[in-house]
């Protein structure tokens, strides 16, 4: 792990005591196990990390920011318990998911509560009116993305009338990024401009600090597909081409693949592997193969880079401090990534 995700990821963890403080409230006593096992089960705590360290770099206590960054981080867990339902997902961490340890009804529930305890966070922020506003538009913003990310998987999902009906069989780059708008860097977005709004900053320097986030948001998705499907699994932990195995188009580097061989026979077989029913890791590896004798990693890489430039660009605005330097080096991280 780099530095400046250690020094993220131990302030973040500040308000893991805030949070289950906020998820606690209200619960009954034999449901409290259920409701506090996603966040026990780990996560790197970037996103309320960001919102203490926007805070700090906007000039003011990172301590002010502690309920926004726990109501973040309430609110990234209720959008994780409700992908794993989506997506079946077994295990997240290496831990069973909530639905899969407790049952569906019973995730339905723990995702409710999630939703509510930011709720109740966001009324100890200096102007809950605005945070709520915020947050709620966010929200739905997170959710659409799911959405759309759901709707260029290109197979399964049979017995869902809306899926199959809707699905995008076609889609460009644009249609991309407004996915990954929605899905990833609104709430990054969201997470650091909660931090400046925390403290008062003035009206430029929280618009500088979501430009900021906005723009990491969507560099860090651009390389997490990189990686997804040219990382090294020793150091991701993750088998890679997981986003094939999974049909999705939603991928920039299998997108941008098959905008190159549009037409050409190895175009072909590399759609139809995506949309087959049922995709081997064989499969898979043939798809890999497919990809990597393009110029789309270099494209996707070109991509990243310049959502990155323009994160940095966005710091300009602010003083020179701890938090803006700490700010400054997780945009470079994000650009070199392997992991």
């Amino acid at each position: 792990m780099s530095e400046v995700v250690s020094i993220l990821v131990e302030t973040g963890r500040k308000i893991d005591p805030v949070m289950e403080r906020y998820l606690s409230r209200h619960a009954a006593p034999e449901f409290l196990e259920a409701i506090l096992y996603q966040v026990k089960a780990g996560g790197k705590r970037i996103r309320p990390a960001l919102t203490m360290v926007s805070a700090g770099a906007a000039g003011g206590r990172i301590e002010d920011s502690y309920p926004a960054a726990a109501a973040v981080e309430i609110i990234h867990n209720y959008s994780l318990i409700l992908d794993d339902i989506i997506d079946h997902s077994e295990k997240r961490r290496g831990k069973p998911t909530v639905w899969k340890k407790y049952g569906l009804s019973t995730a339905i529930l723990v995702a409710v509560h999630y939703r509510e305890s930011a709720v109740e966070a966001l009324n100890d922020t200096p102007d809950p009116v605005a945070f709520h506003e915020l947050l709620a538009w966010t929200d739905k913003e997170l959710l659409d993305g799911e959405r759309l990310d759901v709707l260029m998987e290109q197979a399964g999902r049979e017995d869902e009338p809306y899926v199959v009906e809707n699905r995008l069989a076609k889609m460009g780059i644009e249609d991309y990024l407004k996915m990954v708008e929605k899905k990833t860097a609104r709430l990054i977005e969201t997470s650091c401009r909660f931090g400046g709004m925390s403290v008062g900053a003035p009206r430029r320097i929280v618009e500088a600090l979501a430009r900021y986030g906005y723009n990491v948001g969507i560099a860090f998705q651009v390389g997490d597909d990189i990686i997804d499907l040219f990382g090294v699994e020793e150091r991701t932990g993750k088998r890679v081409g997981q986003d094939i195995k999974e049909h999705k188009l939603g991928n920039v580097v299998t997108l941008l693949a098959l905008e190159e061989l549009e037409g050409s026979e190895r175009g072909e077989e590399l759609r139809r592997i995506i949309t087959t029913p049922q995709i081997s890791w064989g499969d898979v590896k043939r798809a890999l193969e497919i990809i990597a004798e393009t110029g789309a990693k270099k494209r996707a890489e070109e991509i990243r880079d310049r959502y990155v430039e323009e994160a940095l660009q966005a710091l300009n605005e602010l003083g020179e401090n701890e938090y803006t330097r700490l700010l400054r080096e997780l945009a470079v991280f994000i650009k070199e990534r392997e992991y």
